[in-house]
């Protein structure tokens, strides 16, 4: 049934198999390696910006100073950026997932009484929602309040964010 020449063969296509295989993974390698191959410096070759994503020191650092902006700030751009507050924020006096959000700018933290907020949020209940502590907490929220509820990433533009607050700011 099998004699030394069947072994072989088997053997032998098995060897060639991996051989094969190897090749082709060092070929790969060498063709798509993002590794530091010239010089040693890995750098990134491209990046995609994607909207409403996650907000970097860097992000929020880029341009001019949230004071400025502000100051120029449109309420009716604002209220298309809370589009994306929506799903869990009302404006209605009614409490959603979240916290309704009339007179949010210049009210106490944690105030609403029918509210179930976090313990990060109630430890911050002797503040007062500014404009400067709404935007730091909306560029990063589990940053601004470690622990919070809010699962939102936050708003990387600094723009959204003054209109967005501006917006709120006539919302009582």
């Amino acid at each position: 049934m099998f004699d030394t020449m069947t072994i072989t063969k088997g053997l032998g296509a098995v060897c060639g198999s991996l051989l094969v295989f190897m090749l082709f993974n060092w070929a790969g390698d060498g063709l798509y390696s993002t590794g530091g191959g010239h010089g040693g410096e890995e750098t990134q070759s491209y990046s995609i910006a994607v909207e409403g994503g996650a907000a970097t020191a860097e992000t929020a650092e880029a341009g001019p100073d949230f004071a400025t902006v502000f100051a120029a700030a449109d309420a009716a751009k604002g209220e298309k950026v809370f589009a994306k507050c929506k799903a869990c924020h009302k404006v209605d006096g009614t409490d959603g997932t979240g916290p309704h959000l009339n007179g949010v700018v210049g009210r106490a933290k944690a105030s609403i009484a029918s509210f179930g907020y976090s313990d990060a949020l109630k430890a911050m209940a002797a503040d007062s929602w500014t404009p400067e502590n709404l935007e730091k907490f909306l560029t990063n929220p589990k940053g601004y309040a470690p622990g919070t509820k809010m699962s939102f990433a936050g708003l990387p533009k600094v723009d959204d964010r003054a209109n967005l607050i501006a917006w709120l700011a006539t919302q009582q």
